[in-house]
């Protein structure tokens, strides 16, 4: 297979150059909104939920996904906005908008697709689901048996554990913690022999707050047999009078409040960075509310009363028709239904690993290119085991992002560690929402002898890299892996990622020179190989993108594509801009969040640009240049962010060998072109179109056509 049928074909430039200014930022004229193009990739989410060809099961997953993307968007970025705000000097976003406009077109967007995805949900997976014999009844519809043993079932499983919480002078309203589902009701007395009154002579209503229990499974089975289920809120409610003992418990309603969770971490101020982020998580939960949604069926009193006391204004509150909190209900997807579900892709092993003796002997003669999770993930925690226990290996140096709890990695560095090899690890604490785990792997790698780091000073360490030196003859070699994505063998299944081994010599070195550059005081700038944010990656990724632009001016082959998951940073997007207007052809597979405008007359017509959304989150980042005929290819973990570019440390490496730069080019690249199944492409006033199959085409979906292509050959 070759790119050309498929990628932009140089279009020339039909129109009269726009002028770009010195900077692009603030310019609605040239840049989308960040947040609505986050919110777009959401929306693409939630079509594949509203996909009536998807296994109902899968339709589960991505409407939970949809709804724990929005979840993390309130949490972090509304949060962002809103303390943006409360300030008295707010500069504009990179497109122009202050505040209350975005947080204006936030709330459009997100109502749309709140009532869309609660639509979706009640009128057609949930009955869909009833039909395959898996059904969320009503409690109303059970019949008394079944009530019965629901009954017996709060009684010794959920009434225990449940603190009702009432709002008098005397208790103030309670704090609602990030994310809980809760049940709001009012309570008054009974009127006994007419003694229980107010001075008015009428009982007084009182609000109380009932906590949804997170240790007990949000869907209750009703019976033994089957797949049939209450949700637990159901079951409270149901017999929330046991809750009020001589009192008249009103209707149960459920609420759930989302916090500002994007806790700002002051290494610089830190004299111990792991106590400063142990201290600081514990502040998260106590994070300005930032959201209410509350069930449709909620009494406008009782919402205006929840606001208040949340301190929300109106326009903070949504209310959902349906369950809320839609993430718990990937409880479904673990039921063992697999005709409802997709059928599991096949992971493999490189045949050039297959039935080797030693994974360094293969790599010292080649590099291996690993396309997870197509590869199985097996060939790295294989390649961390050996470098543990193989008697030669005399050092091991690695960063960790995320890994996962129960990940194998940090238990093959400790095994290094026990049998007396050097073991660094760069663990970093403030990845976002794993930062719980990482510091718990950090204390056991510290245990166990491990030399533990905690990233660069004002810096995120975000770079997936292991460097492994092992004695060959009368002296050291070194072997290097480095990856688009995480060391967690669990995302691995569900992430689309590369990883490159490698015993290049200059990648070897390179690695020792970051590593100390992560270690220590080195402030290494000039690499041989390896692009490394923040010390050169910016300048040589815009010399690549310039270099395009000047090719194509000079008359020689020319031609940008790129495979990451945001384009976002105004100086690249003006040189991408420079590039389309000397008549450059372009191709971006963005899968979340693209602030360049495509295919606009005179400054972006040879720019293309789609997003990949299926069964698999697309992760892996690919670079590729034309060069003027002898292509250029990188791998790596950086996007086009300003984040990436200046403030993490990011690696992206070269593709040296010829056949491995063939195959992410001319197979890669011109699949995730050529998918008319899953792919939408960008519009220039940021909507997406889908990209359907030509008369007599058949559907292509990218993801599945790489199970058992040829990647696996080489």
């Amino acid at each position: 297979m070759t790119t050309d049928a498929k990628m932009t074909e140089p279009l020339g430039t039909s129109a009269a150059k726009v002028a770009l200014p010195a900077n692009l930022r603030h310019s609605r004229e040239f840049l989308l909104n960040r947040e609505t193009s986050l919110l777009e990739f959401f929306r693409r989410v939630l079509e594949e939920a509203q996909d009536a060809r998807q296994p109902p099961l899968e339709r589960v997953k991505f409407l939970s996904i949809f709804s724990s993307n929005l979840d993390e968007f309130f949490m972090i970025r509304v949060s962002g906005i809103k303390e943006e705000q409360e300030q008295e000097q707010v500069s504009p976003t990179a497109d122009g908008l202050a505040p209350e406009e975005q947080l204006s077109l936030i709330r459009r967007y997100v109502s749309e697709m709140v009532a869309e995805q609660s639509r979706c949900l009640t009128e057609e997976v949930l009955p869909q689901l009833a039909a395959r014999g898996i059904e969320i009844a009503t409690h109303d519809s059970l019949s008394s048996d079944e009530r019965a043993r629901l009954k017996e079932y709060f009684d010794e499983h959920v009434f225990p554990v449940l603190t009702p919480q009432g709002v008098d002078p005397g208790h103030p309203f309670p704090y609602i913690s990030n994310l809980s589902l809760n049940i709001g009701l009012m309570v008054e007395p009974a009127i006994e022999h007419g003694i229980t009154r107010s001075l008015t002579g009428r009982p007084e209503p009182r609000f109380v707050r009932i906590k949804v229990p997170p240790t007990v499974p949000r869907l209750v089975k009703v019976g033994t047999e089957g797949a049939r289920f209450v949700l637990l809120e159901d079951v409270i409610a149901a017999n929330a009078g046991e809750l009020f003992q001589r009192m008249n418990a009103g209707a149960c309603h459920t609420f759930r409040v989302t916090r500002d969770a994007d806790i700002e971490v002051r290494d610089y101020e830190a004299d111990d960075l792991l106590r400063s982020m142990e201290q600081t998580l514990r502040k998260r939960r106590f994070g300005k509310a930032v959201r209410l949604e509350v069930s449709d069926q909620m009494p406008r009193e009782m919402v205006d009363y929840l606001a208040t006391e949340i301190e929300l204004e109106a326009e903070d509150v949504y209310a959902i028709a349906g369950p809320l909190g839609v993430g718990d209900l990937m409880q479904l997807y673990s039921l063992k239904r697999p005709e409802l579900k997709d059928k599991p892709l096949k992971a493999t092993t490189p045949a050039v690993l297959k039935g080797a003796e030693s994974i360094f002997d293969v790599v010292r003669a080649q590099d291996v290119l690993l396309h997870h999770p197509y590869t199985s993930y097996d060939t790295v925690v294989d390649f961390m085991k050996e470098a543990a226990r193989d008697p030669d290996v005399v050092a091991i140096k690695m960063c960790l992002y995320r890994t996962g709890q129960k990940s194998p990695i940090p238990k093959a560095l400790i095994e290094a560690s026990e049998r007396g090899k050097q073991v660094t690890a760069l663990v970093e604490l403030k990845a976002r929402f794993d930062e719980e785990a990482n510091i718990e792997w950090a204390k056991k790698l510290e245990e166990a002898g491990v030399h533990v780091i905690y990233g660069v000073l004002g810096l995120k360490t975000h770079c997936k890299v292991a460097l492994v030196v092992r004695r060959e003859g009368e002296g050291l070699r070194r072997y290097v892996h480095v990856a688009t994505g995480n060391y967690n063998p669990v995302t691995s299944g569900v992430y689309t990622d590369f990883g490159l081994l490698t015993a290049d010599e200059e990648i070897g070195e390179d690695s020792s020179d970051l590593f100390n550059f992560l270690t220590g005081f080195s402030r290494q700038k000039d690499y041989l190989k390896l692009l490394v944010a923040p010390a050169n990656l910016r300048e040589r990724m815009l010399a690549l993108i310039n270099r395009e632009r000047d090719n194509r001016l000079a008359g020689k082959p020319a031609r940008i594509a790129a495979k990451v998951n945001r384009v976002a940073d105004a100086e690249v997007i003006r040189a991408l801009y420079e590039a389309s207007q000397a008549g450059v052809p372009i191709d971006l597979v963005v899968r979340g969040v693209c602030m360049l405008k495509p295919g606009v007359a005179g400054l972006s017509e040879t720019i293309r640009v789609r997003s990949i959304v299926g069964r698999l989150l697309e992760h892996s980042r690919i670079f590729h240049f034309a060069n003027g005929g002898e292509d250029e290819i990188y791998i790596g973990s950086a996007d086009w962010m300003t984040r990436n570019l200046d403030r993490r440390v990011e690696v992206v490496a070269p593709v040296t060998d010829p056949s491995l730069r063939r195959y992410l080019k001319d197979v890669v690249l011109a699949v995730y072109l050529r998918d008319n199944a899953k792919a939408r492409e960008l519009r220039s006033d940021g909507s997406y179109a889908r990209v359907l199959p030509a008369p007599g085409e058949e559907p292509f979906d990218s993801q599945t056509h790489f199970e058992g292509s040829v990647s696996l050959k080489m």
